[in-house]
């Protein structure tokens, strides 16, 4: 049972001082409101003394007549001045910590075993701006921020139809994070977001400093290739999101937005598409689906052609094939996956590197190893126009790149050691991984499985927004 506080206000700031360890930013300072004994407190850098000082201001002088009890002060304090005070009060050591870190500043006043808390937040963030990772031609511009509170604001002012709840629970057993759950109770089905909560309830988690943290505690298959929790950085997307029935987390302090569930076919979808003429969107899609197939399966496929069924080659390309081998000293499958792990280790560099020098030193490697290696005869140049249009194809898809790399290795040593064979046996495993899988008793492969109108509609192609509009979606109408 969680220990309340004491009614004397000096035993209080105490025992908060004795459990930070006398920690520096650590505030506290006793005081006299209307001839009371107080005290206040707040943790120096989320929350401002400046603030609490000119709040408190007109209520520390002195009031003529008997001076009141500090019950009565407190309910004064809490129902009749216009202080932003929380409209719940502290009443055990727990709820004082809690909100110190989110902010708050406590008034603790003698003979009262409840604390008040003032709204005297002062946290520096970072400012909302556009994010990196969701390049975006048209649409809004702003991106999430660290901010919880700040995010789910930006969630509410896109939304302002009242068709949003959001509810904070706190995860983690020494960081105390808090985490929203968002969710639209007019099309989020209630089992879904029931199911989502329990999941929440039940991670343990030591600390959690960022949103891909609860990713394995949400999904049902955690061996799974492809994960059914998606990611946006944008409150535009995580409100069509939560407009389709779906569930949002927002977790403090990382700016990337939990979708649950996430089909195969968004992967493929982006916010410009909604904005394009439908013909252009739709070519775009189908050139996203090819570049996906493109990005797994090209190494594989030259490899197995050039090993086991060189026929099926231009004799023209045949030709150049087998003489640009030859004049290398590593079997065509070793060749393939040295260039591979090769551009691996270039990209993770400049991923690494500061910004200003990485994209730079990422180019110049590639392009000095590539061209030393063809120059030198360790590498020939098929395999690099290969591997290069791999690299590239990936680029299409940033949200499935982990996938990708995994499926092009093993797709390449299917194709190397068992040919023809190998890469159909494969590929059938991976359609049968995409159908197979999903979250929340939801098919990642909707709404191609089961088929639904939406499969060409809106998965496949981009239909005219008056087509679109014949019919609505939302998780609730899929379950009918």
């Amino acid at each position: 049972m969680e220990e309340k506080l004491s009614p004397h206000a000096g035993e209080n700031i105490s025992r908060l001082k004795e459990s930070v360890g006398g920690s520096a930013d650590f505030y506290s300072k006793k005081l006299e409101i209307q001839g009371v004994p107080c005290a206040v407190c707040l943790f120096d850098g989320i929350a401002s003394t400046e603030k609490l000082w000119v709040m408190l201001l007109e209520y520390l002088a002195e009031v003529e007549g008997p001076k009141p009890s500090g019950e009565a002060l407190l309910r004064y304090i809490f129902t009749r001045t216009d202080l932003p005070v929380e409209p719940q009060l502290a009443a055990t050591y727990s709820d004082a910590m809690n909100r110190l870190t989110a902010g708050f500043a406590l008034l603790f006043i003698e003979g009262c075993s409840r604390a008040i808390c003032l709204a005297a937040q002062s946290m520096t963030h970072r400012a909302v701006q556009e994010p990196s990772g969701e390049g975006n031609m048209r649409g809004s511009r702003e991106g999430f921020t660290d901010l919880v509170r700040v995010n789910m604001g930006l969630l509410r002012r896109l939304m302002r139809g009242g068709g949003l709840n959001m509810e904070i629970l706190q995860l983690g057993e020494r960081t105390k994070t808090e985490v929203a759950l968002c969710y639209s109770p007019l099309h989020a089905p209630r089992r879904l977001v029931d199911q989502v909560r329990r999941r929440l309830q039940n991670a343990r988690l030591p600390v959690l400093f960022d949103s891909s943290y609860l990713t394995p505690y949400l999904q049902k298959r955690r061996w799974s290739l492809f994960q059914g929790v998606g990611y946006t950085e944008r409150p535009v997307t995580a409100c069509a999101k939560l407009c389709e029935g779906k569930v949002v987390l927002l977790v403090n302090g990382s700016p990337f937005a939990l979708i649950l569930p996430y089909f195969f076919a968004e992967h493929f979808q982006s916010l410009d598409d909604y904005a394009q003429k439908a013909f252009f969107a739709s070519f775009l899609r189908l050139l996203k689906y090819g570049a996906f197939f493109l990005s797994i399966l090209l190494p594989g496929v030259y490899v197995c052609a050039a090993q086991y069924a060189p026929q099926i080659l231009p004799q023209a390309l045949m030709m150049k094939v087998l003489g640009a081998e030859q004049s290398t000293p590593w079997p065509l499958m070793v060749e393939v996956v040295l260039v591979t792990l090769m551009l691996e280790i270039i990209r993770e560099a400049g991923l690494r590197l500061p910004k200003p020098i990485g994209h730079t030193v990422g180019l110049f490697s590639a392009l000095l190893i590539g061209d030393s290696a063809v120059a030198a005869g360790i590498l020939s140049t098929p395999v690099l126009i290969v591997t290069a249009f791999t690299a590239i194809s990936m680029f299409v898809l940033p949200s499935l790149y982990e996938q990708i790399t995994i499926l092009r290795i093993l797709f390449l040593l299917a194709g190397g050691w068992f040919g023809p064979v190998g890469l159909s046996a494969l590929l059938m495993v991976l359609i049968l991984s995409v159908c197979g899988s999903g979250e929340a008793e939801y098919p990642f492969a909707y709404p191609f499985l089961p088929l639904r109108r939406g499969a060409v509609r809106d998965g496949l192609l981009r239909f005219s927004w008056p087509a679109l509009n014949e019919s609505s979606y939302d998780l609730k109408e899929m379950e009918k």
